[in-house]
């Protein structure tokens, strides 16, 4: 009697010993759709995941925008109106997708105001200190956009990305970058100014999506 007794509890046991491996080898096969015969097919799905490094299961997120703008654009004016502007001006896209200037405003600051941009001459009739200046802008190899008499305080350069707008993603360093050519015209001063700020330029910027 102890000897079957020994004998069922190693049945048993062999039993339980081959479930485990049935079992074990089960999970070994790789999940997925399974192909049962020759010239069968089988299909993957493609994924797609943004992620904030980049990996697999990672947090999600959006692709990073990165563009640099000028902090300063300045002006200086001679003793005889005329003036100069930096030559090197221009914004940086450093982001990995393309991006482009979707508009363009100008604000001038308190005690200036905005005047139609010509000659210098146009101003000669106005009083000394009476603190006005016209603007021009453009864009990389865009339209050149002119301030006009229509608002002292603040006006609208550019509406829409336009030629000249547009800048590739930093992969492509020939073209992730736009100059910025500008002008302006200023009324006389009767004291010598230093970085003194008359106005402030807002550039929007706005990824180059479809």
């Amino acid at each position: 009697m102890k000897n079957t007794k020994k004998i069922i509890s190693l049945v048993l046991a062999i039993c339980m010993l081959a479930s485990l491996a049935i079992s074990a080898s089960a999970s070994d096969l790789p999940s997925g759709n399974m192909v049962g015969e020759s010239g069968g097919t089988g299909t993957s799905s493609v994924t797609l995941s943004s992620t904030a490094d980049g990996s697999i299961g990672g947090d999600p997120a959006a692709t990073k925008m990165s563009v640099t703008v000028p902090t300063v654009l300045p002006i200086a004016v001679g003793t005889d109106g005329t003036v100069s502007t930096a030559t090197d001006a221009k914004i940086v896209n450093n982001s990995f997708g393309a991006v482009k200037v979707n508009s363009v405003s100008i604000e001038a600051a308190q005690g200036w105001s905005l005047a139609a941009f010509g000659d210098k001459a146009t101003l000669a009739h106005e009083k000394v200190n009476s603190n006005k200046f016209g603007f021009s802008l453009c864009l990389g190899d865009g339209e050149k956009k002119l301030t006009d008499s229509k608002n002292a305080s603040k006006q609208t350069l550019l509406t829409d990305a336009i030629e000249g707008c547009f800048m590739s993603g930093v992969g492509d360093t020939s073209a992730n970058s736009i100059g910025i050519a500008y002008d302006a015209i200023v009324t006389p001063v009767s004291e010598a100014v230093t970085n003194t700020a008359i106005a402030s330029v807002l550039f929007i910027i706005a990824w180059d999506a479809v």
